[in-house]
């Protein structure tokens, strides 16, 4: 797998090169990041490089509101779907770990996962991000790679990536603003700056427990067939 390179994007790279048994996730066609909001202009030309047809936006409202993209000059269409149940606050504020608040994903926003895999059927290249990439696009991601036959290892690998994506002077600023708001929370380390393999493994063992398969969460709530053999057809070498 490759890391694109987008200046002043947080956490920006191409899932292509990912093993999906003999064959290998196709390049250019599926990325994934944290917000574009920090982006300069050659960050802006860098994203009209890749060619972008769609970008996937899972932040809540106040998120976007407050941390507007910097994706107006692009053509491409851009889908939001708001992934949390409550605010993000919210997730700090009862001090969750993640392997619940992933829980509550998988169970809570299954609408929201069916509608960006079907963004990702409907155009390509496309872009997948949140706030930082991790947790929201983590599991989105995981979750269309699994059912496209990504390889687990490399679903999980991927995930766990992020964690040394993530600049240690962001981390220790983020922390320390949010240890001053939550001075006995547990998990705030963890949610903020982590992604734990054994967490995503825990998450993909859950699904599959649960559902059968990521292919079958996804027709759980929805999706058809012909879409996931269209998902496994657009993201397949």
């Amino acid at each position: 797998m490759t890391q694109s390179a987008v200046s002043g994007a947080l956490n920006f790279r191409d899932t292509g090169g990912l093993a999906a048994g003999v064959a290998l996730t196709r390049r250019g066609v599926l990325y994934r990041s944290g917000n574009l909001a920090r982006i300069d202009d050659q960050g802006v030309a860098d994203l009209h490089a890749l060619g972008l047809r769609r970008i996937i936006d899972l932040r809540a409202d106040d998120e976007v509101r407050y941390e507007p993209s910097r994706t107006e000059s692009l053509d491409a269409v851009t889908q939001r779907v708001p992934l949390f149940l409550g605010s993000v606050a919210s997730i700090f504020d009862n001090d969750i770990s993640l392997d619940e608040m992933y829980r509550q994903l998988v169970h809570g926003s299954a609408d929201g996962v069916v509608a960006a895999a079907r963004g990702v059927v409907t155009d390509q290249p496309v872009l997948v991000h949140c706030t930082v990439g991790k947790d929201r696009t983590g599991v989105t991601v995981a979750l269309i790679l699994a059912a496209a036959g990504v390889d687990e290892e490399a679903i999980i690998a991927d995930y766990a990536r992020t964690e040394g994506l993530l600049p240690a002077s962001r981390n220790a600023a983020v922390i320390a603003h949010l240890r001053a708001r939550h001075p006995d929370a547990r998990y705030i380390e963890d949610l903020a700056t982590r992604s734990p393999a054994p967490v995503m493994a825990g998450l993909l063992r859950t699904v599959a427990d649960t559902f059968g398969s990521a292919g079958d969460y996804l027709r759980a709530h929805g999706m058809g067939d012909d879409e996931i053999s269209e998902l496994r057809r657009v993201l397949i070498d």
